[in-house]
This record gives structure tokens, C-alpha cells and sequence, in this order.
């Protein structure tokens, strides 16, 4: 395990393949946002617990939803063609990272790794075109959501809300539809989990996620505050008529 000073200036990280079997690549250094950058420039994320040092992953494999791939279960369908929510971006990022951060029913073990020194830091990167949301409301309550990094042509997905069923999936739903339009390449959802699996990521070996980063990363960051296109909803809809 290689430890970061903190405070450095030097944001390079070691190669991804000397991390451990779980992943764990790196400890230490600090949330400044030029080292989150190039912690995701080079297939990195940091992932830990309150009172713990800062840890850096990379697992392998790597949970990866490519665009074309997104799957919508007939109850999601009829939710979308219902048009039951309204979907913004880039309206209230830090609310709905805050959300977040809450604990989630069934959570085996209290706590959250979304802890006030990890929402400022993602706040700093929405500040600076890098970080962005989606949010989903029921007339005019935030109930659901997600977040994530945007570099190049891959989006970051860090986590999802939800306080009314199906509405971080609407959110995943016109989030894709929005990126396929901008020619992106993926959401990496990092971790495989059955909530992922079910909307189709799939599993990459690291070695293969770390080529199509490095082509992906070749497109342009599209650093900005971030807005659907006006049409994007009907768009969106239509992906409610697969079967």
C-alpha cells in the first residue's frame, strides 16, 4: 500500500495494478480537488469511513454501465411513461449529496462514508464545472437523486437517493439518455452492486476499464453547469416502451 503525504503537491498516483486484491491502492493526502481529478484521470476514487485516514481504490473488476446497455424493468417503464417526476441538473448539488449521505433502511452498520469533509470537497468540484447532479422531484420535493464527476467522456458515479420509489432510477434514466446525446462513453458505478446489475451495469476487468478510461479521457470535459436538453424529457419517456 503506498501512503500520500498530505499537503503535497505532487497529485500522481502509483499504477493501478499494484493495488491490493481488494483494491485499496493507495492511503492518505488530502480532497484538494487537483488530486481528486487526477485520482479519476487515473482510475482512482477515494472511499472511506469518518476517522479513518483517506483511502484510494481501485477495484478490480470495476462496475461499468455502458450507455447502450441501460436497462428499464417494466415497473420503471410505467413509471417513466407516467412522467410521475420532474428531473433537473445541476439545481442543487449539494442537497442532494447531503442526501446521500443519509443512512439507507437495511444499513447494516450506522454511519456514512459521505462525511462533511467528503461534501465540501465534491461541492468545490461542482463549483468548478467538475461534479454534478440530478435531481428528481414529486411537485416541488427533492425525492430522489444521484452524483458524480464528469472528465472527458466518462461520467463518475459516486451514489443515488431515493425517497420515493423509482425516482434515483428515473434520474439514472434521463442522466443516460442526456450523455448518450453528448457522446459519452460510460457511467462507472465503481463497485458492483445488485441495484447497478439490475439497470445493466456489468463487471470489466480492470485492465480493460483502464484502456477505454484512457481513450475516453482523449474527448473533451464538458466543464460547465450542466442543463437537459429541452426535448430530453420525451426522449427519455421512450425508453419506458422497452419491453
Amino acid at each position: 500500500m503506498f501512503v500520500l503525504p498530505a499537503d503535497s503537491v505532487n497529485f500522481q498516483f502509483p499504477p493501478v495494478d499494484l493495488a491490493s486484491p481488494e483494491g485499496l491502492l493507495a492511503i492518505g493526502g488530502d480532497l484538494r480537488s487537483e488530486r481528486l481529478l487526477a485520482a479519476y484521470r487515473a482510475g482512482v476514487f477515494p472511499w472511506y469511513n469518518m476517522g479513518q485516514p483517506i483511502l484510494w481504490w481501485s477495484p478490480d473488476p470495476r462496475a461499468v454501465l455502458f450507455l447502450d446497455k441501460l436497462k428499464v424493468s417494466r415497473s420503471l417503464s410505467k413509471t417513466l411513461r407516467k412522467g410521475k417526476f420532474k428531473v433537473t441538473l445541476d439545481t442543487r448539488f449539494r442537497e442532494v449529496i447531503q442526501a446521500c449521505s443519509g443512512e439507507r433502511k437495511n444499513q447494516e452498520t450506522p454511519g456514512t462514508w459521505i462525511h462533511p469533509e467528503m461534501i465540501e470537497a465534491y461541492c468545490e468540484l461542482h463549483q468548478q464545472g467538475y461534479a454534478h447532479s440530478v435531481e428528481a422531484w414529486y411537485d416541488t420535493t427533492l425525492v430522489g437523486g444521484l452524483y458524480g464527476v464528469s472528465l472527458g467522456g466518462g461520467f463518475f458515479g459516486e451514489s443515488m437517493f431515493s425517497r420515493v420509489s423509482d425516482a434515483s432510477k428515473v434520474a439514472l434514466v434521463h442522466l443516460v439518455h442526456q450523455l448518450q446525446r453528448w457522446d459519452f462513453d460510460f457511467v462507472d458505478a465503481q463497485i458492483s452492486s445488485a441495484h447497478m446489475t439490475r439497470l445493466g451495469a456489468e463487471q470489466v476487468r480492470r485492465s480493460d476499464f483502464m484502456k477505454m478510461l484512457a481513450k475516453s479521457l482523449e474527448k473533451p470535459t464538458r466543464q460547465n453547469i450542466w442543463k437537459f436538453d429541452d426535448d430530453l424529457e420525451i426522449t427519455a419517456r421512450q425508453a419506458g416502451n422497452q419491453p
